[in-house]
């Protein structure tokens, strides 16, 4: 079922089905861009489709870090907030020497590591707020694995959405004709799989 999840037994299976539905439309936004085109902005914005790909990336490797290491908190939080913010800015440049084909085996190899942590984590299980950033809540302590995965799942759902705008803006290629692309589907009179031109 490309197009969405498939059937899930529990909960857990199914939050980690929709987070890679939306790894998989990042997948899908990409494919058939050239190197050049992922770091495209054809919008008012700065964002690129390789840049997407590169803070989604570094935002779920954050998280999962944050999961890996409770109830304690990661090491990263030590990194002094001036250098973590040059970090953080650095995720949205897909620099000369990214290729897309390193960012998308990037998103693959955080896959890999998200499900192995989350296999071995329990949902309700504390996960430290943040204390290294003015946008995180002073008043909660801990969220549970559960809301880490709904917010990861958030997350990529919105920059998925960026994404498909930038990609339709590069060339024209819109997310159903690229997922039919994708998955090899046979042309129907209402979805012509894309092409490139």
């Amino acid at each position: 079922m490309p197009a969405m999840p498939g059937p899930v037994a529990d909960e857990k299976s199914s939050l980690l089905a929709f987070l890679a539905q939306q790894r998989q439309n990042f997948r899908t936004i990409a494919f058939g861009l050239s190197d050049a085109q992922a770091r495209l902005a054809p919008s008012a914005s700065d964002l690129t489709v390789g840049a997407l790909i590169k803070h989604v990336t570094a935002c779920e490797a954050g998280w999962v870090e944050r999961i890996a290491a409770a109830p304690e908190y990661p090491a990263s939080d030590s990194i002094p907030f001036e250098e973590a913010a040059a970090s953080y800015a650095d995720q949205y440049r897909m620099s000369e020497t990214d290729t897309l084909d390193a960012l998308l085996e990037g998103l693959d190899e955080q896959e890999r590591v998200t499900e192995a942590v989350v296999a071995a984590a329990e949902l309700d299980a504390p996960v430290p707020v943040p204390r290294n950033a003015p946008w995180f809540p002073r008043d909660i302590e801990a969220w549970s694995v559960r809301w880490v995965l709904g917010h990861l799942i958030e997350e990529l759902s919105r920059h998925a959405g960026h994404a498909d705008i930038i990609r339709e803006s590069i060339d024209g290629a819109t997310w159903f004709e690229l997922m039919a692309a994708v998955d090899g589907m046979e042309e129907t009179p209402w979805l012509k799989p894309w092409q490139p031109a």
